[in-house]
């Protein structure tokens, strides 16, 4: 039998900017498939499984899931929509033939959209665009749908992706459109011109089997699991195979378990053919792009390049006086054994020891990134400390310097835009393009990625929290010069102790404080952040003496501002070059990295002379 494609199968992905609606409009697929019974309970946006996903609302780590309708079984994966997952997005895209680009009908089409769909588009995909959220009261689907053409053309898309089907859909009540006079009140034509629109999977029975790992998985019964879609041939369990390491040394193994997807559940099946999305058990040293293949012709398939990281934190042993306090794993080896294993499933991620056996280089493709993975690890019971986030930079073929560019787009009220765009021209951001809509500004900038290092808090601050901002990587281009950070400095304590409202009160008087009374302290602590630039030394442990007099018209009542509480990703921007943030299951704090004040002077006194000659 010759290579053709299957008609019983489509394998698609679902791609959209952050918050376009794509996990709630696979709640959906799932639920009018019949997947789940009449009676079932179902959580919310079942897709999103992780803790982390729930509660910020986005999806991390791409899934999979399968529905049938009318005879044909659609592989659905569900993709992450920010950029510091992109590297979900891209290996995921090769198992798959068709994307749906789901849009938000009032947004339009954001930087992901772009960076996706381009991803998409490489690779020939065919494409089928759903904008969503027609229900909105500032809906443009019209306009919006301009947009998204405006975009393909952009792209480089050719002749057949350019007339691409589109659906209007509400996917919060499950409803897909032909357009917009229908009365559709079901899913029903979105299933419709999946089928009809996207190819089956190539079926080459032909050829031995291979199939490339585009994604892994983990069973305390069976151990790894690897999962990917079968470009040739046919498996069963039982048989012997040959797996593909990236470096070209193979390994004999034997397929122990296979499973396909049913709904979001894994189902055991003895065989699969060429074209199925399955998932391999038997394999104890597999990574992602790896290939496993009929013993008799063990021949690597070509992956998916994952674009280079950008950003780089190192994490260290917790050093700090309330080390091993708050933690369960506390060690070196703990520490290096955790980020180690994350790469096995964590594909965009890179992870080095450096000459110091305590400190760790974790790279990544963005803050957010590397935020969710030292929010994981301290719900895991690691206590550990990280520094500040810096850019990677490169050199070209001459030894120019080169660095990370980030595409960003805000939405702003028109009384603001002139604040975030002198904002963005002192961290050397180039505004490319500004367009009217509505009472909305929205503004495209150019922006060094290191300029956006403690953008963020700025930005809603100066825009009193009514602008939004988007950004996605766009090219290695030629280092912009020094940018100034932190514009104020920390409020340091001198002192080992525990914080008393009395001494609180005249230290809030110089900034603003990070700490409650009655909270323990240790020297060398940032409680707060400095009002002026420098950083100052104060004591917010010292208690009031008691005396035999009482000052006239003194009453003792301490009044004291309520304390910044920042999230995770906040204190990342916030820490400087000269501070860690100590990272435990309990606690986040802020420190200097030489804890004794006297050391730490010297050090920035022969630091600035350094800078002078």
């Amino acid at each position: 039998m010759s290579s053709t494609t299957r008609p019983d199968i489509r394998n698609i992905a679902i791609i959209a900017h952050v918050d376009h609606g794509k996990t709630t409009l696979v709640d959906h697929l799932l639920r009018q498939s019949g997947t789940f019974r009449e009676n079932q309970v179902v959580a919310e946006r079942i897709m999103d499984s992780n803790d982390l996903e729930r509660e910020k609302g986005i999806t991390i780590m791409a899934k999979n899931a399968s529905v049938h309708w009318k005879g044909t079984k659609i592989n659905i994966v569900d993709t992450p929509g920010h950029s510091d997952f992109g590297g979900e997005v891209e290996r995921i895209l090769s198992m798959v033939s068709g994307v749906l680009l789901l849009v938000d009908a009032a947004e339009g089409p954001l930087p992901q959209t772009r960076f996706v769909l381009k991803k998409a588009l490489e690779l020939h995909l065919v494409p089928i665009v759903v904008i969503n959220k027609i229900d909105r009261s500032d809906a443009r689907p019209e306009e919006v749908l301009d947009e998204i053409l405006d975009l393909f053309i952009a792209l480089g898309a050719d002749y057949d992706q350019l007339h691409f089907p589109v659906i209007y859909a509400i996917s919060k009540q499950g409803i897909a459109r032909r357009s917009l006079v229908d009365d559709s009140m079901t899913l029903a034509p979105l299933f419709e011109t999946i089928i009809d629109t996207i190819p089956g999977p190539k079926y080459d029975m032909e050829n031995p089997f291979q199939m490339i790992i585009t994604a892994l998985g983990w069973s305390d019964y069976v151990g790894r699991i690897a999962i990917g879609r079968i470009h040739s041939g046919r498996v069963q369990v039982g048989d012997s195979v040959v797996l593909i390491h990236l470096d070209g040394s193979k390994e004999q193994q034997k397929i122990t378990k296979m499973y396909s997807y049913e709904g979001v559940n894994q189902m055991p099946i003895e065989s699969a053919e060429s074209g199925e999305i399955i998932a391999l058990s038997g394999f104890e040293n597999v990574y992602i792009s790896e290939t496993i293949s009929d013993s008799s012709n063990p021949v690597a398939l070509p992956y998916v390049n994952i674009e280079e990281p950008t950003i780089a934190m190192y994490f260290c042993v917790n050093t700090s006086p309330f080390a091993g306090r708050e933690g369960k794993h506390v060690t070196t080896p703990k520490l290096r054994d955790r980020l180690y294993r994350e790469l096995r499933m964590n594909v965009a991620l890179r992870v080095e020891d450096t000459d110091q056996a305590d400190v760790f280089k974790v790279s990544g493709r963005g803050e957010l990134q590397l935020a969710i993975l030292i929010e994981t690890m301290r719900r895991e019971g690691y206590e550990f400390a990280v520094s500040k986030p810096e850019v990677l930079m490169k050199r070209d073929e001459n030894g120019a310097l080169l660095e990370p560019i980030e595409h960003v787009l805000v939405d702003v009220p028109d009384k603001h835009v002139g604040t975030v765009i002198e904002i963005l021209g002192t961290r050397k951001g180039e505004m490319v393009n500004m367009t009217p809509q509505g009472d909305i500004i929205r503004a495209e900038f150019y922006v060094p990625a290191r300029g956006l290092i403690g953008f963020r808090t700025e930005f809603l601050t100066s825009t009193r929290g009514e602008g939004i901002i988007h950004h996605t990587f766009h090219d290695f281009m030629p280092y912009k010069g020094l940018i100034s950070g932190r514009t104020k400095g920390s409020m340091v304590s001198m002192e080992n102790g525990t914080a008393t409202g009395y001494s609180l009160e005249s230290v809030q008087e110089r900034g603003v404080l990070f700490i409650d009374p009655g909270m323990e302290i240790y020297e060398g602590m940032v409680v707060g952040e400095n009002a002026r630039e420098e950083d100052i030394q104060v004591n917010p442990c010292r208690a009031k003496h008691l005396t035999n007099m009482r000052a006239s018209g003194s009453d003792g009542i301490i009044k004291l501002e309520t304390p910044r509480k920042m999230s995770l990703e906040q204190y990342i921007e916030f820490i400087e070059d000269d501070e860690l943030l100590e990272v435990s299951p309990v606690s986040i704090r802020v420190r200097k990295k030489i804890l004794d004040t006297n050391m730490r002077l010297r050090a920035q006194k022969k630091q600035k002379a350094l800078d002078e000659v």
